[in-house]
């Protein structure tokens, strides 16, 4: 027998001891607030606004939290200056290991972008060494997974020279290829030779869109390029429509979306901070999970946002009164829909998803 937790039982306790998968998360945007601070003070790097770890962490969330996704991008600056050297990056990597874990995170994908981090003379592959050997010291001894995605910036032209990357390093850890960036005016079929070459080398893809700009967006994402998920994909509700009676009419493009399962990696507090979305309360995952579009819940910044996995699901509790089967279901799309192999997601679903919540479960009868 199972029951569904209440209101009053669900706390952030039980949240964060539950199994959960994350897809969307950035390493330059997870940083702990101190270790950026103290690699700026190693390396002489002297722009930071403040030295105080908690000024800083609210000054990131302060300035992420400006409803446009440029300049929300602008936080950035800092976290990827103290990341060009080796040391600098396998901090990071291992540090997020560290607090994902710690969050009850069983897997994870984490992405962040090669081509940001060479000004200090490192080449491509040895930032990409840099963060594999963080992510498995951070992983050493702990019950998390991770794999990594290579990102290419889209408002740059080193695509294809970042999926050449990511593939060669396919067989340490490196699962999958994106792009991420200004959105609006920078469509996905800027980079389709990356993508192509991505698809002819059976190598997953994983395309922001539908974040900043609307279903042309997720349209190429999906048609011309490739796209297996797509990062935020919130502007599909824009092809949806609800009538007098509270029925949902899908357009051609959401039908599609939905009919082939198609994972939407969806950041709520993030969404909120860049005015993809009003509030959480007014955010599409509450209509599109309750049509039973693939949706998965992902925190992509940590640290710009102020948010771990655990609050996300906190806020969507408290908006949507989503429960421990709610937060079971959405943790088994994730894993269903990550790009690690085949056989490896289901021992993760079989020995630490489905086992965690029942034990949760039982423990509440």
């Amino acid at each position: 027998m199972s029951v569904v937790l209440g209101m009053d039982q669900l706390t952030h306790d039980v949240i964060q001891s539950a199994p959960k998968v994350l897809l969307h998360d950035h390493l330059d945007g997870g940083m702990r607030s101190n270790t950026v601070i103290e690699l700026a003070a190693e390396q002489g790097y002297k722009g930071l606004p403040t030295t105080d770890p908690d000024e800083l962490a609210q000054w990131f969330t302060r300035g992420a939290d400006r409803r446009n996704l440029e300049l929300y991008l602008e936080t950035f600056a800092h976290t990827v200056a103290v990341t060009q050297t080796k040391d600098g990056l396998e901090r990071a990597a291992a540090e997020a290991a560290e607090d994902l874990a710690a969050d009850g995170i069983v897997y994870a994908e984490v992405r962040f972008a090669p081509e940001l981090h060479t000004e200090a003379g490192l080449t491509l592959d040895e930032v990409v060494d840099a963060v594999q050997e963080g992510f498995r010291i951070g992983s050493n001894g702990r019950s998390i997974t991770i794999g990594t995605l290579c990102t290419a910036m889209r408002t740059a032209a080193r695509s294809t020279e970042i999926v050449e990357l990511a593939i060669r390093h396919r067989d340490e850890g490196v699962v999958g290829f994106d792009i991420a960036g200004a959105e609006a005016g920078y469509p996905p079929t800027r980079h389709l030779d990356a993508f192509q070459l991505a698809m002819r080398e059976n190598f997953h893809i994983t395309i922001h869109a539908g974040e900043a700009f609307g279903l042309p967006s997720i349209e190429e994402a999906l048609h011309y390029c490739g796209a297996e998920r797509l990062g935020h994909g919130v502007r599909i509700v824009d092809d949806i429509v609800i009538d007098a009676d509270g029925k949902a009419k899908l357009g051609r493009l959401a039908a599609y979306v939905r009919d082939r399962r198609v994972p939407l990696e969806m950041c709520p507090t993030s969404n909120v901070n860049t005015g993809a979305a009003n509030s959480i309360e007014d955010h599409p995952i509450g209509l599109l999970r309750r049509l039973r579009f693939r949706v998965t819940v992902n925190t992509d910044n940590r640290l710009m946002s102020d948010v771990t996995l655990s609050d996300e699901f906190m806020k969507l509790h408290e908006a949507f009164g989503y429960g421990l089967d709610d937060m079971e279901w959405l943790t088994l799309n994730a894993m269903k829909s990550a790009f690690w192999p085949f056989e490896q997601r289901l021992a993760i679903i079989n020995e630490q998803i489905k086992p965690g919540y029942a034990k949760l479960r039982a423990s509440h009868l």
